[in-house]
């Protein structure tokens, strides 16, 4: 069984799917720092995806630094350092770009894009 929860939906990329999965895990304190993360194998088994698929997912939740990889050991979750806030806000970049266009091309308001981060925010029980 899989550490994070995931309904893979048609028409998205599985792997940003399962990244941004793994990320809500984190996030959302489902996945603890230094618990393990499941192979390659496992990953490709549980969700029925290539093995080079799931390969990609793990490379790029490391290259993100959400995972570390060591020899022998496999994958766990990594520490959440403190760091610089404006770094890690800067890291959002795309996405919040992403988010404003796919809301723009709706016709949504700048309140209702706020709100609707607000009540997500809320779900994941942040302050």
């Amino acid at each position: 069984m899989l550490p994070f929860s995931i309904e893979l939906k048609p028409g998205l990329p599985i792997a940003e799917q399962v990244i941004f999965a793994v990320k809500k895990a984190v996030v959302g304190g489902q996945m603890k720092p230094g618990q393990p993360f499941p192979s390659v194998r496992i990953v490709s088994q549980e969700l029925k995806i290539n093995p080079n698929t799931a390969h990609r997912i793990i490379a790029a939740l490391v290259a993100e630094g959400v995972l570390i990889t060591t020899p022998a050991v496999g994958s766990v979750v990594a520490e959440q350092t403190a760091g610089d806030r404006q770094e890690r806000a800067s890291l959002l970049g795309a996405d919040l770009e992403q988010l404003v266009v796919e809301a723009k091309k709706l016709g949504l308001t700048l309140d209702e894009v706020q709100a609707g981060v607000a009540a997500q925010w809320k779900k994941l029980g942040r302050k």
